[in-house]
């Protein structure tokens, strides 16, 4: 199990090294966020978590997560 745990932190931080990577050079972001956002906005965040996790593949806790940040 630990050695689950520092897999997903090692995970956790490889995408947030990414996100900064991106923000220093202006990557335009996920074209997908934009249908994120307007799905939060409606008060569909269930679908919002399903459609992030079927465009990119995540998990359930880590579609979960991507939809709290685009919240942010």
């Amino acid at each position: 199990m630990s050695k689950i745990d520092r897999l997903e932190g090692r995970l956790k931080n490889t995408q947030q090294m990414l996100e900064q990577i991106a923000a220093h050079y202006d990557m335009p972001e996920n074209p997908v966020n934009d249908e994120l956002r307007h799905l939060i906005n409606e008060g569909k965040e269930i679908q919002a978590i399903k459609r992030a996790r079927e465009a990119l593949g995540l998990s359930l806790i880590d579609g979960k997560q991507y939809v709290d940040r685009l919240k942010s």
